[in-house]
C-alpha cells in the first residue's frame, strides 16, 4: 500500500507518497522516483512505484515544488532546488545509511546524478529514463516563466536565462553530471525510446559512455515509446516489469552477481577475491584488478558498452587465442590467459580473466625519449612474430566518407590521399592498437623497462606501416607532433620492418590520423583519467593539425 504525506522544506509544501518497508528499518533498499519537468508529476509514476514495492523495496516519490500537488511556482524552481528538495525528503523518510535506488525521468537525469554524487556508496542502482544533463552554469539559475522547459534538453521552450544557457550549442558536454556518472560503479539502467524528439542523440551517447566507464550497465529500448517514458511505463505493465527487473538485477552485489560467481569458479581451490579495484585508462572495456586472499593479482576485462558487447564474442575469442599464441614469446610480455566467457553465457557481460602484470601505463613526460625508444623496439619485436595461423586481415578505422575533419584545404587534401585503393603491402603480425596506453612500464632511468603489452582484441595481419602510424598518431597527440613524426625513424633504427615508400607510407599515416579528427576525444578521455588534464579538445585539435601538416612536409 502507498500512503500520501506532506513534507515541508524551505517554505514549500512537497507532496509525497511512500510504501513498503514492512520488514523493519533498513531491511530493503529504497527506490526514489523523480519526475521530469513541465507537466511531470509523481502521479504518473505510481504504478512503477507499486511495482518496485511489490518486489520488496521501500518506495518514495515526490512532486517537486510547482508540480502536481506541491506548493510553489515552476518559475522559482531550479536544478539546485530540485536536488535540495529531494535530499530533504530522502533524509527525512529513508533509514539513515539505508541503500538507495534512484530513478529519474528526463530533467531528473540531472537530479539523479546530483544525488548519486551526494550519497555516494549508498546508491546501489540507477534508472535513467530518457535523461537530460546540463552544464554547470545552469544549475543555480531559476527556470523562469517557461518553467525550465526547453526543447534543447527537456520540453517546451520559452524565454529566460535558464533557457538561454541550455540552448547554447553543446553546453551539456562539460556537464558535471557526466563526471559523476563516469565514476559510478553500481547497477545502472538507461531506458530510451527508439527516437527521442526531446533529448539529442549526442546527449544519450554521452550518458551511455559515462555509465559504461564503471557501472554494471544495461540499455533498454522501448521502440514504440516517445520521450514521455513515465507515461509509457504507466500504461504498459510488461515494459514496466521489464524495467524493474533490469534495475534490481544483482542488487546486493551492485549488479555483478553473475560475474563474481563465474570468477570464483576460475580461482584455485581455497582462494577468494579479497579486493576489486577499477583500472583507469581504458575506453572499449572495463578493467578491474582482482587481488586474491594470497596476494595474487588477476585482471578482469568486461565489455559493457553496447557496441563492444555486440562484437565481444569475436573480440574476446581473438584476444584469448593471441594470449595463448604469445605465451612462449619472452620478448613480447603478455598476460597469461585464465578463462574467457566471450558470449556472456555465465557473466553479466562478456569477460576475460588474465594474470596481472607488473608496472603501469605511462603518459607523462618523464623519461620520454627512452620510453619511445622502448616502444619502437617492442613494436619491432611484435612484427617479428610468425604465427602458425594468420590472424584476420586488418580493418580500416575510417574512410573518406566517415572522416569528421575540420573545414580547410589541409583536411581536404588529407582525405583525398586516402580516397584510393590501399597500397599493396607485405603483411606481418600486427598488434593493431599499439600505443602508450596499451604498454606497461616498470623502473625509471637506466632501469626503465617494458613489463607488458596488453589489449590484443584487434590483432590483425597487415602492413607494419599501420602499427607504426597508430603509435605515431598517439605520440603526436600526447607529446607533440615532433614525437609522432619521428617515431618511424626510431622504429627502423631498432630493427623494424622497412616501411613503405613515402607516398604509400603517407596513406597509412593519414588513414590512422583521420580516424581521430577533429579532437581525438576517444583517446583523450582515458588519458585525462591517467592525469593528463592538459589534453583539452582544443590542444588535441591543434596537435593533430600540426601532425598532419608535418606528414605532408615529410612525405607529401
Amino acid at each position: 500500500m502507498l500512503a500520501s504525506f506532506a513534507h515541508g522544506h524551505d517554505g514549500e509544501r512537497l507532496s509525497c507518497v511512500s510504501g513498503g518497508g514492512d520488514d523493519g528499518p533498513g531491511a530493503a533498499a529504497t527506490v526514489v522516483l523523480l519526475h521530469g519537468a513541465g507537466l511531470g508529476n509523481k502521479e504518473r509514476l505510481l504504478p512503477l512505484l507499486e511495482e518496485f514495492v511489490a518486489r520488496g523495496c521501500r518506495g518514495l516519490a515526490l512532486d517537486f515544488s510547482g508540480h502536481g500537488e506541491s506548493s510553489g511556482e515552476l518559475k522559482d524552481l531550479s536544478l539546485r532546488r530540485r536536488f535540495e528538495q529531494a535530499v530533504s525528503v530522502i533524509d527525512a523518510s529513508v533509514p539513515a545509511d539505508g541503500p538507495l535506488i534512484l530513478v529519474g525521468f528526463s530533467m531528473s537525469g540531472q537530479t539523479v546524478a546530483d544525488l548519486a554524487g551526494h550519497y555516494g556508496r549508498r546508491v546501489v542502482a540507477l534508472g535513467l529514463c530518457a535523461p537530460a544533463v546540463y552544464g554547470a552554469e545552469a544549475w543555480q539559475v531559476p527556470f523562469g516563466e517557461d518553467g525550465g522547459t526547453s526543447r534543447s534538453s527537456e520540453v517546451e521552450s520559452g524565454g529566460g536565462r535558464f533557457s538561454e544557457i541550455i540552448r547554447a550549442p553543446d553546453s551539456w558536454r562539460q556537464a558535471p553530471a557526466l563526471d559523476v556518472l563516469r565514476g559510478y560503479d553500481g547497477r545502472a539502467v538507461l531506458a530510451v525510446p527508439a527516437t527521442d524528439a526531446v533529448i539529442p542523440p549526442a546527449v544519450t551517447e554521452a550518458v551511455t559512455d559515462a555509465l559504461t566507464a564503471r557501472a554494471q550497465f544495461t540499455r533498454l529500448e522501448f521502440p514504440d515509446a516517445d520521450h514521455m517514458l513515465g507515461l509509457w511505463l504507466r500504461e504498459h505493465p510488461t515494459d514496466r516489469a521489464r524495467f524493474v527487473d533490469a534495475v534490481l538485477v544483482g542488487l546486493g552485489e551492485r549488479g555483478w552477481t553473475a560475474t563474481r560467481g563465474w570468477v570464483a569458479k576460475q580461482l584455485p581451490a581455497g582462494r577468494s577475491v579479497r579486493e576489486s579495484t577499477a583500472l583507469r585508462g581504458g575506453w572499449s572495456s572495463q578493467m578491474r584488478r582482482l587481488t586474491l586472499d594470497d596476494g595474487t593479482g588477476l585482471v578482469l576485462r568486461s565489455f559493457v558498452k553496447p557496441f563492444y558487447r555486440r562484437h565481444a564474442p569475436g573480440l574476446l575469442a581473438r584476444e584469448a587465442s593471441v594470449l595463448t599464441l604469445l605465451a612462449p614469446y619472452e620478448d613480447v610480455p603478455t598476460p597469461e590467459l585464465h578463462a574467457v566467457d566471450a558470449a556472456a553465457e555465465h557473466c553479466d557481460h562478456p569477460s576475460l580473466l588474465m594474470s596481472s602484470l607488473p608496472g603501469g601505463v605511462r603518459v607523462d613526460e618523464e623519461d620520454l625519449d627512452r620510453r619511445i625508444d622502448l616502444l619502437a623496439r617492442q613494436l619491432a619485436r611484435i612484427h617479428a612474430v610468425v604465427p602458425a595461423d594468420r590472424p584476420r586481415p586488418y580493418q580500416a578505422w575510417t574512410s573518406p566518407e566517415r572522416v569528421r575533419a575540420p573545414r580547410g584545404a589541409l583536411w581536404e587534401r588529407a582525405v583525398d590521399v586516402i580516397r584510393r585503393e590501399p597500397p599493396a603491402y607485405e603483411g606481418c603480425f600486427l598488434h593493431r592498437d599499439f600505443h602508450p596506453g596499451n604498454v606497461l612500464f616498470t623502473g625509471a632511468g637506466d632501469t626503465l623497462r617494458i613489463s607488458g603489452v596488453v589489449d590484443w582484441v584487434e590483432t590483425s595481419w597487415g602492413p607494419a606501416d599501420l602499427d607504426v602510424a597508430h603509435c605515431s598518431t598517439a605520440l603526436a597527440l600526447l607529446h607533440g607532433e615532433a614525437y609522432g613524426l619521428g617515431f618511424r625513424a626510431r622504429y627502423e633504427a631498432h630493427g623494424g620492418r622497412r616501411p613503405a615508400d613515402a607516398e604509400e607510407h603517407l596513406y597509412w599515416r593519414l588513414l590512422d590520423a583521420l580516424a581521430y579528427s577533429p579532437d581525438a576525444e576517444k583517446l583523450a578521455v582515458p588519458w585525462r583519467e591517467l592525469g593528463r588534464a592538459d589534453l583539452t579538445p582544443e590542444l588535441l585539435g591543434e596537435r593533430l593539425t600540426a601532425y598532419v601538416t608535418g606528414l605532408f612536409e615529410l612525405y607529401g
